[in-house]
């Protein structure tokens, strides 16, 4: 593995199955990237057959600690950025009752602490949503409280909450501008 060039990305697959294909997709566009991974995300990434192949310039970081060590980096300035995407409305729902027992709200959680600015990609936006499962286009009906745990994480600092693909592709240009304009 090469050299760990910091600051870099963090980002966080949780086992939301919506756009996850996609979000997984835009990370292969970053550089200088961690990619924690969720258990559930892990059953997710099986479900859609998808392998964790990254470049060296990459390192993939699995739930397997209680503590969830791997998020230490935040103390020591190593990360500039969290995306959290795609993700579930359990993830969401742990990051606004502040609840870290998952590497995923763990990550959340001490980007917040460390004020690294965080684009979370969040499932459940609207009362009725068309989302693509490993076997075809499925329609999903958040519950009240999931919608308004969405409402809640927007008011956080420093978070930006995105609805839709095209919302996260965007975010993280903008962040990718930010980031090259200040270095």
């Amino acid at each position: 593995m090469a050299k760990v060039h910091s600051p870099r990305w963090a980002w966080v697959l949780t086992g939301s199955g919506h756009f996850f294909v996609e979000s997984f997709a835009l990370i292969h566009e970053l550089e200088h990237c961690d990619i924690f991974v969720s258990k559930a995300a892990n059953e997710v990434l099986r479900m859609y057959g998808l392998k964790l192949d990254f470049p060296d310039t990459m390192r993939v970081l699995h739930d397997k600690t209680a503590s969830s060590v791997p998020v230490g980096g935040f103390y020591h300035g190593l990360y500039h950025t969290v995306v959290v995407a795609p993700a579930t409305s359990n993830t969401v729902a742990k990051c606004v009752a502040g609840i870290s027992d998952t590497i995923a709200t763990n990550v959340f959680a001490q980007a917040g602490k460390c004020r690294v600015p965080a684009i979370v990609f969040a499932c459940d936006t609207a009362p009725e949503l068309e989302t693509m499962a490993p076997h075809g286009l499925v329609k999903v009906y958040p519950r009240a409280i999931d919608l308004e745990n969405t409402e809640r994480l927007k008011r956080f600092e420093r978070t930006q909450i995105v609805e839709s693909l095209a919302e996260l592709t965007e975010a993280v240009a903008a962040r990718r501008r930010e980031i090259a304009s200040h270095g």
